[in-house]
């Protein structure tokens, strides 16, 4: 039996983040002009690449898909030949219309999977035409990923693809959801539960949906966290400390009186902002001027990423300027609990193996408190 693929790829999806943007949507050309490249590209072909080494009979696949940078050139280009063009994008600037009526035509082609690259809003975009008609797989290569579609990165996904193909996995109810990128740009975390879609039910390889904490009931914790943190900079004076994102050390930054950004990257230095929601190319300008960095980081929800998911700026040159072994991570213990795993998805596979060659990472649950978490990397 055949099983029939739809392959759909947003080529803009997470060129904000590096940049410092928080998404694509609407902010394209300011995103271009600030040096973004595309990152779905890479996705992808990664994914593919990862796919064809471990699922060998091509011949009971077939792919369907849109010409050029929406598809059919990666197919290509990792050498699949049984596909299908049923949608051509009238121009080289595709958007979530070119999304939405592929979709439609992948719906009439009754295909058994739809395979995109993207991020949330391409997650959305795709459910808004298939509803839970189609079960989905999404490639991870968006700034914003709360959804339950998605792999928790390229080799991962790979993975899931094989054994969907296999029919060993089980099809079920997955989230989608979405970020206003507007408000986020301004710090505000609005996210909302968009619908509920078809998915691939498999708790090792695909991420589920961001977990939200309340923030009284691990305040003591929180407090035992900024006296850590406290203590650490008061230690080492000499040393630029730079904030991520996230609830847990934004309750950090506020205990120390600092104005931060609380969804994006601030630069700290003798306990002050020097530097406010920082892109890669400010974070690379400060780190040649610093000698000494430490990176504070909180692993988002239950998926557990520290990096790669909401914090692009972080790029593999920033990572390792700074030294993974100057990663500080900050957990509270109700979130830890509900993260087996630590993960980390840079889009360097040497930078992900240096993660993978540590197995496990100390991750601070208190003051002067640690414990010893795995580490999940792209290289399985």
């Amino acid at each position: 039996m055949v099983i029939k693929i739809g392959l759909i790829v947003n080529p803009i999806a997470g060129m904000g983040g590096r940049v410092g943007l928080k998404g694509t949507d609407g902010v394209l050309e300011k995103a271009i002009k600030l040096g973004a490249t595309p990152v779905s590209p890479i996705k992808i072909k990664e994914m593919l690449k990862k796919f064809t080494e471990i699922f060998s009979n091509d011949n009971t696949i077939k792919w369907y898909t849109t010409k050029g940078i929406m598809g059919s050139d990666y197919l290509d280009s990792i050498g699949i030949k049984n596909y299908e063009i049923v949608y051509k994008p009238k121009t080289s600037n595709t958007n979530s219309t070119d999304t939405k009526k592929t979709c439609k035509i992948f719906y009439n082609k009754k295909v058994d999977l739809i395979l995109f690259c993207g991020g949330d809003g391409t997650a959305r975009n795709i459910f808004e035409i298939i509803g839970n008609k189609i079960p989905i797989l999404g490639i991870p290569s968006g700034v914003k990923m709360h959804s339950g579609a998605f792999g928790i990165n390229t080799s991962a996904t790979a993975k899931i693809l094989n054994d969907f193909v296999k029919k060993n996995l089980t099809i079920g109810d997955i989230e989608i959801m979405d970020l206003d990128e507007d408000l986020y740009r301004k710090g505000e975390w609005n996210i909302r539960l968009f619908g509920v879609a078809k998915g691939i039910v498999e708790p090792t390889y695909i991420q589920v949906g961001k977990s939200t904490y309340d923030t009284i009931s691990n305040g003591e914790i929180k407090d035992e966290l900024y006296e850590h943190i406290m203590e650490e900079m008061e230690n080492h004076t000499e040393v630029l400390y730079l904030f991520g994102p996230g609830g847990t050390i934004d309750y950090i930054a506020h205990k120390l009186n600092l104005d931060n950004t609380l969804l994006g990257i601030d630069a700290v230095y003798n306990k002050k902002i020097i530097g406010k929601d920082l892109n890669e190319i400010k974070l690379l300008n400060l780190l040649a001027k610093y000698q000494k960095a430490k990176l504070i980081l909180s692993p988002i929800g239950a998926q557990g990423f520290i990096l790669g998911r909401g914090n692009l700026q972080l790029s593999p040159k920033v990572v390792k300027k700074i030294g993974i072994d100057n990663i500080i991570v900050l957990s509270t213990p109700s979130k830890l609990k509900n993260t087996p795993v630590i993960r980390v998805d840079t889009g360097d596979r040497e930078l992900d193996k240096q993660f993978a060659e540590l197995d496990y990472i100390l991750v601070v649950t208190g003051y002067r408190f640690s414990r010893v978490i795995k580490i999940q990397t792209n290289n399985f």
